[in-house]
């Protein structure tokens, strides 16, 4: 396919990515420095592995120029507002499973009860504010997440029927995650494996602490535009490689543990995957995306159940068949377990969002096992374990 001449071409090296943020915020330092090691990985990977064409070489250096840029500025404001590391984090309730489980819309319905902070999609995709943010103007993040988003579904529009996009919606933390370069973002959009093993055997705990840094920010910044909450509200199926380090670095966290049957969530996983790399690479490849998903997802649930034996007390169980047939009785559990009264403004606020973000608005995700080399009996025996105790 002929390169695109409106497509810039960028130099995608560590070296050129650290000078251009630097020259694009004026600003140095970049924080804790503990992300180094997982970008030089990531962007060998992405030159060595990925086999992007312009657009997605393009992308890439983009994403990762705006998690750089994002750190310099976060920096900078926290040192002109030392306070904001110095508040207490609201308790953090997170919901956390396989993909494809409803985590989506149960993050979504619950954010609408406004006692929750949930971080949304500009937010993690921009966590610092731009300099001269004013919080009666419209936030220039909001600007670019609107064109983000945009851009992608003109890019693929396959996307829309996969993955409600909302620039002012709740949103993973992942995205959050993905600034430290300890994330399995990048392995959505290209096919990274040697990053993807990097991210998964190496000690996360720097990149939550991160993490925890980055929210006690934006919980600084939602209070600034007058909000108020009484806990955060997070997800992301990412914790579930991680559950140990998650526990630590936000002692007493209270996990709402979603799940659907492997086969059904695994190959829908692959395919929203293949379709974000199908913006970037003339040679995405419908079974590697597919054997790269099961494996890291099976590796996933095996140590979230590892850790549940010694943490049983900190999670909720929440099944899909439930959560889609009478979410409003699940929610209410859920809220038991929180340890919140679930009042009428709030179960008011669930049902407003319910009837004017409903599945069938979206057009139908369309898949098939046999597209992506699965079989039913292949991921039953990955997900053994799993589905012994949690599906049959």
């Amino acid at each position: 396919m002929a390169e695109n001449p409106a497509i810039p071409e960028v130099d995608l090296t560590v070296e050129t990515l650290l000078g251009e943020a630097i020259q694009t915020t004026g600003l140095e330092d970049f924080g804790d420095l503990f992300f180094m090691p997982a970008l030089g990985v990531l962007v060998d990977a992405l030159t060595q592995e990925a086999q992007l064409n312009a657009l997605g070489r393009f992308m890439q250096y983009q994403r990762i120029l705006n998690s750089l840029n994002n750190r310099l500025r976060m920096e900078e404001c926290l040192k002109r507002h030392p306070e904001i590391v110095e508040q207490t984090l609201l308790p953090p309730v997170v919901i956390v499973g396989l993909t494809r489980t409803g985590t989506t819309m149960l993050h979504r319905i619950l954010a609408s009860d406004r006692r929750f902070f949930a971080p949304l999609w500009y937010e993690v995709r921009n966590p610092a504010p731009y300099p001269g943010w004013d919080v009666n103007q419209k936030d220039q993040r909001i600007t670019e997440a609107e064109a983000e988003v945009a851009a992608m579904l003109a890019a693929n529009p396959e996307l829309a029927s996969i993955h409600p996009m909302d620039p002012l919606g709740a949103d993973e933390e992942v995205l959050l995650l993905e600034h430290s370069f300890y994330s399995l973002v990048p392995g959505s959009f290209a096919n990274v494996p040697s990053y993807d093993r990097f991210v998964t055997e190496s000690d996360n705990t720097a990149a939550y602490t991160y993490l925890r840094r980055q929210l006690l920010f934006l919980q600084w910044q939602k209070q600034q535009r007058g909000e108020t909450a009484e806990r955060w509200l997070l997800k992301s199926p990412q914790h579930l490689l991680f559950m140990d380090v998650l526990l630590k670095v936000f002692p007493g966290i209270k996990v709402i543990a979603t799940h659907r049957d492997p086969v059904v969530t695994i190959p829908s996983t692959a395919s929203f995957y293949y379709n974000l790399q199908l913006m970037g690479s003339d040679c995405a490849d419908k079974h590697r995306v597919a054997k790269s998903v099961s494996d890291i997802f099976s590796l996933a649930v095996q140590r979230t159940m590892v850790n549940r034996e010694t943490n049983e007390s900190s999670f909720h169980d929440v099944w899909f068949k439930d959560t889609a047939t009478r979410p409003l009785d699940v929610i209410a559990d859920m809220y038991q377990f929180i340890g919140m009264e679930l009042t009428g403004e709030a179960r008011v606020a669930m049902q407003r969002h319910r009837d004017e973000h409903k599945r069938e608005d979206r057009p139908a995700h369309e898949y098939t096992l046999e597209e992506y080399a699965y079989t039913a009996s292949g991921i039953d025996a990955q997900f053994e374990q799993y589905k012994r105790r949690f599906i049959d």
